[in-house]
């Protein structure tokens, strides 16, 4: 029998839920990492929303959703990470925190994608009102789509408070050799990549390229495009994963990755309030070491 995650969670549910309660009895809130280019800090587990928020009206469809974003904001998280890209994402994600209240709550980041300098403009202004907001804490280039032509409204939009902060993305081994060049050609407040136990190449250039230059990292598929997740799911959990309190295959795999300090943030997707509140687990108590690395990887075998 192939188990799923929400049936491992649903099994360990328990523990998972007893965690939960006594971080939040102890008032044990998320860890937070800074900014580089403006010392503000953020949580370090946020929330990815591809496929997952891109869903229609009908209120079974959207609340799972209000719950996912609730779960993130009472465990102390607030990214938010959406794309024009990304369906009614965008649509779906102001409606459910402005019917909450919650826009204060959020930290969001949004992208532009699209070819051009006034398509770029008036993409980013729809992606204001269909999150009903007059700002976003984060635009993001993404894939790097025509990065030289946005570039210049994004500093302006800064300027002009529209937008707090300005990044680039890509999800591609096979595009780093291209972000690392931006990286380096520009000032840049955030950039996301891919990042997970079995995709580790970043490690090599452009993390410490991000710490070198000052720029924040948001980590994409930190469960290697949930392939690595699914492999795993039928394995028992080391015993060894409780000693950083993992309860988890996601919360190991998270922690991986959160363990380096390059990394300000990791942002995994799920519209699934299960998966939430276990994620949200993975910013609470110790990293691995250098030793424990070492066993992650041996353990995962790749």
């Amino acid at each position: 029998m192939t188990l799923t995650r929400s049936a491992l969670l649903g099994l360990a549910g328990a523990t998972v839920l007893a965690a939960g309660r006594a971080s939040a009895q102890t008032g044990t809130r998320m860890h937070q990492r800074k900014i580089p280019s403006s010392g503000e800090m953020l949580p370090v587990v946020g929330c990815g929303t591809w496929r997952t928020f891109d869903v229609g009206r009908r209120p079974e469809e959207r609340a799972p959703l209000a719950e996912v974003l609730n779960i993130l904001f009472e465990a102390g998280g607030s990214v938010i990470d959406t794309s024009p890209m990304y369906g009614a994402a965008e649509g779906v994600i102001g409606d459910l925190l402005a019917a909450a209240g919650t826009r204060n709550k959020a930290f969001i980041a949004t992208k532009v994608w699209t070819s051009g300098r006034d398509s770029g403009i008036e993409q980013m202004t729809r992606s204001l009102s269909l999150l009903k907001t007059d700002h976003v804490e984060l635009m993001q280039i993404h894939n790097l789509l025509d990065w030289r032509a946005h570039l210049p409204t994004l500093r302006a939009w800064k300027a002009d408070k529209r937008i707090r902060y300005l990044g680039i993305t890509h999800y591609t081994q096979s595009a780093h050799d291209e972000l690392e060049a931006v990286m380096r050609a520009e000032k840049w407040d955030f950039v996301q990549l891919n990042y997970a136990l079995d995709d580790r190449a970043v490690e090599r250039r452009l993390l410490p390229l991000a710490a070198e230059r000052g720029i924040a990292v948001l980590v994409n598929q930190p469960f290697g495009g949930g392939g690595l997740l699914r492999k795993l799911l039928s394995r028992k959990l080391p015993d060894w994963a409780g000693e950083i309190g993992c309860t988890s295959w996601a919360q190991l795999l998270l922690k991986f990755v959160l363990a380096n300090p390059a990394v300000t943030c990791v942002i995994p997707g799920t519209g699934k309030p299960e998966h939430m509140r276990d994620n949200v687990q993975a910013g609470l108590g110790e990293y691995p070491d250098a030793a424990m690395l070492k066993k992650m990887v041996a353990e995962v075998g790749v």
